[in-house]
C-alpha cells in the first residue's frame, strides 16, 4: 500500500540549511532560518527563560497529562499582553487553550474554520508557506490578494477589492504584525479600514499574531488584531511564544476563539478540544509553563520585556543601516528601513540568489527573504557589497 504514496519535495528551507552546513568559508553568512540571533550571531535562550525553567524543575510535582486544553494558567496569563489590559476577555467573550506553537495553533484555527463549514479563506500573498499548505491539506479553497506594492508597502487596494469580492461566510487569514516573508504591515489607519470593511459582511478573521513584540512594540504590535476584534462578532486568533520567548524547538503557542456571545462561547471551543485530541491528544508543556511562570513573577516578566527590546532596538538598527545605503547595484534597499520583524524580501532574481550563495557564501530563500537577524555590523558591510556585485 505505502507504494501508492509520491516523493514529497524537500523543504526548501532544509537544502538551504544543509547547503550552509557544508560551505567551508569561515565569512560565510545564514540570512534563512527564520530566529532571531544576536550581534554574535547567537540564538541563546533567554535569561527569564533559564530562571522559569530552574524554578520549573525545583517546584514541579508532576508530569501528569493536563488535558487537551494545556495549561491554562498559562493561556489567560498571556491574555492581557495579546487583547489589552483593560478587557482581555471582550467581556468575556474570548477563551483559549496551550497548543503546540504557532503551526499548531493555525492548523487549529484553520481545522475549526473548515469544521464550521467554511469554504473559501483569502489570503494576501506572498505569504507564509504553511499558510496555504494547511488550507490545502483540510480541503479548503484558498483566494488571493496582492499584500505588497513594489514599492515595499502594504497594498491596501487588494484587499479592499478582495473584501468586497468575497462572499458572507467566507474567512479572512490575516498577517497581524512582522509579516511573514516581506516584513511589510498596514498601518494603523489601514487596519481601521480593514476593521471597518470586515464588519459590514459576514466575513470571519482568522488573525495570526506569531511575532509580537518583534516590531514595534508589545502594545504596537497588537493594534491591528484587536482593532478587528472591536469590530466583528466572531474571530480566532493564532498565537505564538516561539518567538517573543525564544522557545522555537519547545513548540509553545494558544489558539484563542471570540464568540459572538459569551453563552456561544462552548460549542466553537468543544469543537477545538476534540480536533486537538484527535491531532495531539494534549500539547506538551514544559515551555508553556515557563511561560506562565515568568508571566506571574513581576522581575522575570520585566526581564523578558527587557530582552525583547533588546531584539527589537538590533533588528531596526539593521534595518536602518540597510536602508541607509539606498540604492545599491540595481536594488533599492530603502524601503527595508521602514519594515517590521525577522523579514523582508529584497528583489533578487534567482540567478543572482544563486550569485550570492555562490560567490560570496551569502545564503537566504530563493524568493529573496532575509532574516535581518542575520545581519551583524560584522557581516553588514559584506551583505551590501555582495548585494552591489551581483545586481550591478
Amino acid at each position: 500500500m505505502l507504494t501508492n504514496l509520491q516523493r514529497q519535495p524537500a523543504d526548501a528551507l532544509l537544502a538551504l540549511i544543509k547547503l550552509h552546513n557544508a560551505d567551508p568559508r569561515a565569512d560565510k553568512i545564514d540570512l534563512g532560518v527564520g530566529v532571531y540571533k544576536t550581534g554574535q550571531g547567537d540564538t541563546p535562550v533567554f535569561a527569564s527563560i533559564k530562571a522559569a525553567e530552574k524554578n520549573l524543575v525545583e517546584s514541579q510535582e508532576t508530569k501528569a497529562y493536563l488535558g487537551p486544553e494545556g495549561d491554562m494558567g498559562f493561556v489567560e496569563k498571556l491574555m492581557p499582553y495579546v487583547f489589552g489590559k483593560d478587557d482581555p476577555s471582550l467581556g468575556g467573550r474570548i477563551e483559549g487553550m496551550q497548543t503546540p506553537g504557532g503551526t499548531g495553533s493555525l492548523r487549529l484555527a484553520l481545522a475549526v474554520v473548515h469544521k464550521a463549514k467554511v469554504k473559501r479563506i483569502w489570503m494576501g500573498t506572498p505569504s507564509w508557506p504553511n499558510h496555504a499548505q494547511i488550507c490545502a491539506d483540510l480541503g479548503l479553497e484558498l483566494k488571493t490578494f496582492n499584500h505588497a506594492t513594489p514599492e515595499g508597502t502594504a497594498d491596501i487596494e487588494a484587499i479592499r477589492a478582495a473584501i468586497a469580492e468575497a462572499d458572507e461566510g467566507d474567512a479572512f487569514l490575516l498577517q497581524s504584525c512582522c509579516h511573514n516573508p516581506t516584513g511589510i504591515d498596514y498601518t494603523n489607519a489601514h487596519w481601521d479600514e480593514i476593521a471597518g470593511l470586515l464588519a459590514g459582511k459576514k466575513i470571519l478573521p482568522v488573525l495570526d499574531l506569531a511575532y509580537q513584540g518583534l516590531g514595534q512594540g508589545m502594545e504596537e504590535d497588537a493594534y491591528g488584531m484587536r482593532r478587528v476584534l472591536v469590530s466583528v462578532p466572531e474571530a480566532l486568533i493564532a498565537y505564538s511564544c516561539d518567538k517573543n520567548f525564544g522557545l522555537y524547538r519547545d513548540r509553545v503557542g494558544a489558539l484563542y476563539i471570540m464568540a459572538a456571545e459569551a453563552s456561544q462561547l462552548g460549542v466553537p471551543i468543544s469543537n477545538a478540544y476534540a480536533l486537538a485530541r484527535a491531532n495531539w491528544s494534549q500539547p506538551p508543556d514544559h515551555g508553556a509553563a515557563a511561560v506562565r511562570l515568568i508571566l506571574e513573577d513581576e522581575a522575570l516578566t520585566k526581564s523578558w520585556l527587557d530582552e525583547l527590546d533588546t531584539m527589537r532596538e538590533r533588528m531596526r538598527q539593521v534595518r536602518a543601516k540597510l536602508a541607509a545605503a539606498g540604492m545599491v547595484g540595481g536594488v533599492d534597499l530603502t524601503p527595508v528601513g521602514g519594515q517590521n520583524g525577522l523579514f523582508s524580501i529584497i528583489p533578487f532574481t534567482p540567478e543572482q540568489v544563486q550569485a550570492m550563495r555562490e560567490k560570496h557564501g551569502i545564503y537566504f530563500a530563493g524568493s529573496g527573504r532575509i532574516n535581518v537577524a542575520g545581519l551583524t555590523l560584522g557581516n553588514i558591510d559584506k551583505f551590501i557589497a555582495a548585494t552591489a556585485d551581483v545586481t550591478s
